[in-house]
């Protein structure tokens, strides 16, 4: 029960990469808040599983670029769970298309629920984890932040803003008893890599040394070891679980 007593607040937590993660943190002892974005069926069903683990569960349904409602989400887990311990930023979109065809529209999407909807739900949870000496952010970024790709250049740029600022906030909350850190998932089975081509879908799995795409449950493992009292020594770090796509 690595997790015991404490609270996580997880964003795109319904299904997925958060829900195995929500799963993986309620399965070593952490009540779970978790926000989705219209996917209320689904999100009863992962709540469910929590409480099926003996865990507190809550959810509710925003968008994570509106700065307002996610504050307010978090204000309302804190209220009825309790003082938020560990902060699982994982909720994302993308939207594939050449780079010469992307609107402003698009553009500011993609920043805005991969960047802007994470930099400020960690100022949501951020002082008073400050306030009690310790507290854990992990944010979700990407191979593709690491390595680019085509058709997603938006996307790569906003993982890899990720990244940037994972470290940019671990210099500042690290002595403060924060810790802070990044995962990076290669090629996942989830929804969002469901939508992919079956072709370049392929051509994907035979191009990586590990042969296959990882499972949830594979990018939730990390993100408890980050969570852990294992990963204390994890400073700024990003983590890639990804199949050998990018190896460094």
């Amino acid at each position: 029960m690595k997790l015991q007593g404490q609270v996580a607040l997880i964003t795109g937590g319904s299904r997925g990469i958060g829900r195995a993660t929500a799963l993986a943190f309620a399965q070593e002892g952490a009540d779970i808040a978790f926000c989705h974005l219209d996917d209320g069926p689904q999100a009863d069903r992962t709540a469910a599983e929590i409480a099926a683990l003996g865990r507190r569960a809550m959810h509710r349904s925003f968008d994570v670029s509106d700065i307002v409602a996610g504050k307010a989400f978090a204000a309302e887990a804190e209220a009825e769970l309790g003082p938020i311990d560990i902060l699982f930023n994982n909720a994302g979109m993308n939207i594939r298309k050449p780079f010469e065809a992307y609107t402003e529209a698009e553009f500011d999407r993609i920043f805005s629920v991969h960047m802007k909807g994470m930099f400020f739900m960690a100022q949501a949870v951020y002082p008073g984890m400050v306030a009690r000496g310790r507290g854990c952010i992990i944010n979700v970024a990407s191979q593709r932040g690491l390595k680019g790709a085509v058709n997603s250049a938006p996307y790569s740029a906003a993982k890899a803003a990720i990244m940037g600022f994972t470290r940019a906030l671990a210099w500042e909350a690290t002595p403060k008893g924060v810790r802070v850190n990044a995962v990076a998932p290669g090629p996942i089975d989830t929804d969002l890599t469901a939508t992919m081509d079956p072709a370049d879908r392929q051509a994907f799995i035979d191009a990586l040394p590990a042969g296959r795409f990882g499972r949830p449950e594979e990018i939730a493992a990390t993100a408890l070891l980050l969570a852990g009292p294992d990963g204390g020594f994890f400073v700024g770090a990003t983590l890639s679980p990804n199949g050998g796509d990018v190896m460094y």
